[in-house]
């Protein structure tokens, strides 16, 4: 069976105005410690084999070209040599990156970037309370290239404050005209405790819809597969360390707020990093909660992530037993649509999707 390795790293430069992860700004002093409670947690795990990594945050790219390789080596060291993976994955912000960076990730073995542009337009990244600029990520991109990765993911937000069409279709042609492998193209979120929720934005959500619709149609035309709802990839260019998540498979979280699910168990780190150091330094577990998924909750949340793939699901009769009606409920309402042995999400419950998925996770209703 399939698994896969995520580390977060929680630092970041600023933290951004629509960001709810868990991530810092201004703790830089702290990442030697960090990464050594890192290493501590990665001896623990019950896993050493892998076929996917992800180095996910924060920015993992903030650290220092001698930080990097400190994480390297306690990757090698407890799940045995980056290059074997399938795929792995180091996440990067454009003005942090450099060419020592790079080298060292592309000779660790690295095979995957993911670049954080969000946008094309300075106006918009200054709003988002990025701290980069459109030249910044294109010199990065442009390293990237140079140091010898032919895999690389961009990610782009639709329905920014101020945003027009106009100005969203100019960021996905400019990123198109770079050809990069993969692109998440996300909806913007306004959750609670960002700054953005603290200003009382709110997206316009017909507009927003409408820059989806647009790529979709923009991206699908020059070759790219819509996969999930939000990735688009070239063939054979699919996330292979997402997909896994999507397919409800095992993996293994290492870092403060990182998620585990092993043998039908979900377990998460503290989000607290202060908190993950210091308990790692006491040789105390991480983690802060834990369940176990049965029965109709854990068909319901294996059927949830399968939709969020576009090719849909063929329902086992377990799930046709279980969410049968409400199956029926989606695909009356023109949210789901069949497909040959399988149901999947129509165009029109590409938008609307949270309102399938809410059917499939408690409470559920009594129709």
């Amino acid at each position: 069976m399939k698994t896969g390795l995520y580390i977060h790293i929680p630092f970041c430069k600023q933290k951004c105005r629509y960001c709810d992860f868990a991530s810092f700004a201004g703790r830089e002093q702290r990442i030697e410690e960090y990464l050594a409670a890192l290493t501590k947690e990665a001896q623990l795990s019950p896993i050493k084999q892998f076929q996917t990594l992800y180095v996910g945050g924060g920015t993992p790219s903030l650290l220092t070209t001698t930080q990097i390789q400190k994480l390297v080596e306690i990757i090698i060291r407890n799940f045995g040599p980056i290059r074997n993976f399938e795929e792995s994955t180091f996440e990067a912000n454009p003005e942090s990156l450099t060419e020592e960076k790079l080298a060292v990730l592309k000779q660790a073995g690295f095979n995957r970037l993911s670049i954080g542009l969000q946008s094309f337009n300075d106006a918009d990244l200054k709003t988002l309370g990025r701290v980069h600029n459109a030249a910044q990520f294109l010199h990065a991109y442009q390293m990237a290239r140079a140091a010898g990765f032919d895999n690389i993911n961009v990610d782009l937000i639709a329905g920014l404050p101020g945003q027009t069409l106009t100005s969203f279709e100019k960021s996905l042609q400019r990123l198109l005209d770079l050809k990069p492998e993969h692109l998440s193209v996300y909806g913007l979120q306004i959750e609670e405790g960002t700054p953005f929720f603290e200003q009382g934005i709110v997206c316009d959500q017909i507009l927003m819809r409408q820059m989806l619709e647009q790529t979709r149609d923009v991206l699908t035309a020059h070759g790219y597969h819509h996969y999930e709802i939000s990735n688009f990839a070239l063939p054979r260019c699919e996330a292979k360390h997402n997909t896994h998540y999507w397919e409800n498979g095992e993996y293994i979280g290492l870092g403060s707020s990182a998620a585990s699910y092993i043998k039908g168990v979900r377990r998460q780190n503290t989000p607290d990093m202060g908190v993950y150091i210091e308990r790692m330094e006491r040789g105390e577990s991480p983690v802060v909660f834990s369940e176990e998924l049965t029965g109709k909750e854990k068909e319901g949340e294996t059927l949830l992530l399968a939709l969020r793939k576009l090719d849909g699901v063929e329902l086992s009769a377990v799930q046709e037993q279980l969410f049968g009606t409400e199956i029926k409920k989606h695909l009356q309402s023109g949210l789901l649509e069949p497909d040959g042995k399988k149901v999947k999400l129509s165009k029109e419950g590409l938008f609307l999707a949270n309102e399938v998925f809410c059917s499939f996770v408690p409470p559920f209703e009594d129709l």
